[in-house]
């Protein structure tokens, strides 16, 4: 059985804890992980890329487990272009210049950003539901009244009571969502917890409450990331090698949503459906993450 070890690495804005195995020397694969979730979406899929031979790199995001802001003045931004930013500076700290990556929710945003901004950075991309990239400024159309419904957490997040409340119960409202967004994952009260002490992160709330306002245009944006989040109003296409991956139970983002995503990606380009794996695909089908990296050349 290999190990993984806890470590953590500084950049310019962040101490970010991570989880590292399998070989020093082998290919980089970067797991990320999504809301409200943590670096255990991976422990099915970790193991068997380590002892492929893949340098296995798992850290937790902004707001999560032990990874902590520098600086006490700095945003608790939770926007896409701060997500895609600490995962380029994340990799530059390790002195890593090119990685696979994988990843879904706000884990999947981070990678198809690195992959859209900096694909010299990418050898190749599985990213779980499609297109992960917002586009804010269409953000204020209205979706139908299905999508409108699976998003009230998010309307919640925009007031005042739902802010409190995140921050009075974000084990209840984690808990919830899990079971309605994976309804066929029957996870037990260890699996949940292992997770939700994540959450116990003082920056928690704030990133999050700052994520889902600024995506609808409720809230400012960090500006240290105000290039960045031009260039992604473009919807810049993906070129890397990339294969998605979609639950075909996802309660909250349904899998017809990404039947037209090829048109966002301009390389080598494969889509799967896996059949009653919802949105926490990586812990329900864990063997379909790692078969589409090692596809993708992970591995030695």
């Amino acid at each position: 059985m290999i190990r993984a070890l806890i470590r953590t690495v500084r950049t310019p804005v962040l101490e970010v804890g991570y989880l590292e195995s399998g070989p020093p020397d082998g290919p980089p694969v970067i797991l990320l992980h999504g809301w409200p979730s943590d670096v255990h979406d991976w422990d099915g899929v970790a193991p068997p890329l380590a002892q492929a031979g893949c340098r296995v790199l798992v850290p937790w995001l902004r707001g999560f487990g032990p990874t902590r802001f520098l600086d006490a003045g700095t945003p608790r931004s939770g926007q896409q272009a701060a997500l895609g930013a600490d995962l380029r500076d994340f990799m530059d700290a390790l002195r890593i210049d090119q990685a696979f990556l994988a990843g879904y929710d706000w884990g999947g945003r981070a990678a198809c950003i690195a992959a859209a901004l900096w694909p010299g950075r990418v050898r190749a991309l599985v990213t779980i539901n499609g297109y992960n990239l917002q586009d804010i400024p269409a953000a204020i159309r209205p979706a139908d009244a299905a999508q409108e419904h699976r998003h009230w957490y998010q309307w919640y997040f925009h007031t005042g009571r739902g802010r409190a409340g995140l921050a009075q119960n974000r084990r209840e409202i984690a808990r919830l969502l899990w079971q309605l967004w994976s309804p066929n994952w029957k996870f037990d009260d260890a699996t949940f917890a292992a997770t939700a002490a994540s959450f116990d992160n003082p920056d928690f709330v704030d990133v999050t409450v700052q994520s889902y306002r600024h995506r609808y245009g409720n809230a400012p944006g960090d500006p240290a990331y105000d290039v960045l989040e031009r260039r992604l109003e473009a919807q810049p296409s993906i070129g890397v090698p990339t294969v998605v991956l979609h639950g075909a139970c996802d309660g909250v983002g349904p899998a017809v949503q990404s039947e037209g995503a090829a048109r966002q990606f301009s390389g080598r380009y494969e889509r799967k459906v896996v059949p009653v794996a919802g949105h926490f695909l990586s812990r329900e089908a864990p063997q379909e993450v790692v078969d589409a990296l090692l596809v993708l050349g992970a591995g030695r």
